[in-house]
């Protein structure tokens, strides 16, 4: 008698349960979508961990923020199936999918494209007044990235289109903060930096040496765009770093990926999340406020995630 108690028990407390799941969330909760983003310093786990919040508050889904090591790295994270969502570089994105540059040889189709979200511009840094066209870093020292980098591949297509290599430059392979020391104490003459402006490196550069930023002009622009459809033309403020005048140059998307695996409706709730209401979230992400329409569809190198093409089609835009 006593053993059949406990077992009534146990089955009042198991229905208990079931009922309890049916009528919240463990009845409907999908599997959690890991979303890999950057470092815990930078704006893509930032930017990422309240994309992730908002979604799981709101969408009917469950995202989860965790930092990651860049664009390359999440690639692979999305091809070994220890991501579903990635922050990703529209240029490395491009290299994985092709199989070209970081990923040469080793093309990854396993992922597809949710929406890019905001820009980050190729700054072309100096402190040298007589540097005025990329045509003038010839014989120059520059810094391109720390090698193998997308910074790096960035900077020899945008010397490629004005007729130079790596070896008409004297080349130095550095990061943002360490190029910004270099230039800051004269040992080199330029420095690619490829990030959302303003570029915290930058800016403290500009508080004691005068910056400008190196134009590229319409025609080499062109001729990039056509050789690689992953930028996207714009233009830098002269009030972005107290610079004398603006400078246009090409950026890179800031893209959120998906593994092909993750299903229609997940990616359309997390893609209707993002960009109905991103207007209204500028207060949570400053990032918020360059999330559009336009922009977000703009993506020609690497195909959608049917969730996301379905909902840009309700919005009278036709993805690739």
């Amino acid at each position: 008698m006593k053993r059949l108690s406990m077992t009534l028990i146990a089955l009042v407390l198991v229905a208990g349960m079931l009922f309890a799941g049916g009528q919240g969330e463990a009845a409907s909760a999908p599997a959690k979508l890991r979303f890999v983003t950057g470092g815990e310093a930078g704006t893509y786990y930032a930017f990422g961990s309240v994309i992730a919040q908002h979604a799981t508050n709101n969408a009917g889904i469950t995202v989860v923020g965790v930092a990651g090591n860049g664009s390359r790295a999440n690639i692979l994270e999305l091809e070994d199936g220890n991501a579903e969502l990635a922050f990703c570089q529209s240029d490395v994105m491009a290299y994985a999918y092709d199989g070209t540059n970081l990923f040469k040889g080793e093309p990854i189709k396993s992922f597809s494209t949710v929406g890019a979200l905001y820009a980050e511009q190729v700054q072309i840094v100096t402190i040298n007044p007589s540097i005025k066209t990329v045509a003038d870093l010839k014989g120059k020292n520059v810094s391109i990235g720390a090698a193998g980098s997308g910074v790096y591949f960035n900077a020899i297509d945008i010397l490629g289109v004005y007729g130079l290599t790596e070896s008409d430059i004297t080349p130095t392979y550095q990061s943002f903060g360490d190029s910004a020391d270099a230039l800051r104490d004269g040992k080199i003459d330029a420095a690619f930096i490829v990030a959302g402006a303003p570029t915290t490196a930058v800016t403290d550069l500009s508080t004691t040496k005068k910056v400008s930023l190196v134009s590229l002009d319409e025609e080499h622009i062109q001729k990039l765009l056509a050789l690689s459809p992953y930028y996207t033309p714009c233009t830098i403020e002269a009030s972005t770093y107290n610079m004398e005048s603006s400078a246009q140059t090409v950026g890179v998307g800031a893209v959120v990926l998906a593994r092909n695996t993750v299903s229609e409706d997940a990616v359309y709730a997390l893609t209707k999340d993002i960009f109905d209401n991103a207007k209204n979230l500028t207060s949570s992400h400053a990032k918020y406020a360059e999330v559009n329409l336009e922009y977000g569809s703009s993506i020609t190198s690497v195909p959608y995630h049917p969730g996301a093409k379905k909902y840009f089609a309700e919005k009278g835009i036709n993805v690739k």
